[in-house]
């Protein structure tokens, strides 16, 4: 389990996030290691996804402390209990509960709650939490998050929903912290045809787009 105080920090380090939804189990391990071998070592398993709960066990039995393995669409205090049971090292949720955030302050998780208006975002900063999920931020103009730095002073955003290959850089030029990609981490044919090569290359050609940006 990551350290709530460390999170930021470790946002800082891994600025894309690969969001794994509907994964299959077969395949679930190789995706993974694809993903790694690209410069990639945070991900997320949805937890509205078949056999969550499961996969996040499974990735950090595999892949251990090479990871960073966190259950994401937590959106009731129940899912966050469960998903900490199994091993999760952080939360992420698309939405603002309060009773997900209670838990999770009370118990000092890494939780990254979703927002999308300044009233949720300041409902997130009550319980401590000042790194926010935006979404779905490819909903919104890019200057968006800007407008909310400006008088929520301290917060940070990744941006989740509508983030891809093409629109990638835009985020990070405009003042987000990280970027979190489910299918387009991947193309749906590479991972159905498992051309893992190509896709390692994929990878790395996201990575590089948002190293460019970010030095």
């Amino acid at each position: 389990m990551l350290e709530r105080a460390d999170f930021r920090e470790i946002l800082k380090v891994n600025p894309l996030l690969a969001i794994l939804r509907n994964v299959e189990d077969g395949k679930l391990e190789q995706y993974v290691q694809t993903v790694m071998d690209g410069g990639v070592s945070f991900f997320e398993v949805a937890l509205n996804s078949k056999n969550a709960l499961g996969q996040i066990r499974k990735l950090k039995e595999r892949f251990q402390n090479d990871i960073l393995v966190g259950a994401g669409t937590v959106i009731t205090e129940e899912l966050a209990k469960n998903a900490m049971e199994a091993g999760a090292d952080f939360l992420l949720s698309p939405s603002t509960d309060i009773q997900v955030l209670k838990y999770c302050d009370e118990n000092q998780i890494a939780f990254l709650p979703g927002a999308m208006t300044p009233s949720e975002v300041t409902t997130c900063m009550s319980y401590g939490y000042r790194d926010i999920k935006l979404f779905p931020a490819g909903e919104m103009p890019m200057s968006y998050v800007k407008s909310l730095k400006g008088p929520l002073d301290g917060t940070e955003y990744v941006a989740i929903g509508g983030v891809n290959e093409e629109n990638i850089q835009e985020f990070f030029k405009n003042g987000y912290i990280g970027v979190g990609l489910g299918s387009n981490m991947m193309p749906k044919d590479i991972v159905e045809r498992e051309e893992w090569n190509v896709g390692t290359e994929y990878v790395r050609e996201l990575v590089r787009k948002i190293g460019g940006v970010r030095s």
